[in-house]
């Protein structure tokens, strides 16, 4: 699992590969939560990019819901 520190070196739009490493996800799912809009995305042409801003803020709320629910991003 990657520590806060080398999240924080990573770039400011991640690849849906480097999204699923840090999620624990596998490649294909991370894709699929892409496409349900359950992991915010935005596309340029045919590249997706995930903000890193927006995961980590996503990251650090999921361990304040109440009943161990998971958030949306």
């Amino acid at each position: 699992m990657l520590t806060e520190r080398e999240i924080e070196s990573m770039p400011a739009f991640l690849t849906v590969e480097e999204a699923a490493g840090i999620l624990r996800l596998k490649r294909s799912t991370a894709y699929e939560y892409v496409r349900q809009g359950i992991i915010p995305s935005i596309r340029l042409g045919s590249f997706i990019r995930v903000p890193k801003a927006r995961l980590v803020e996503w990251m650090k709320a999921d361990g304040q819901e109440e009943g161990g629910r998971t958030a949306n991003l």
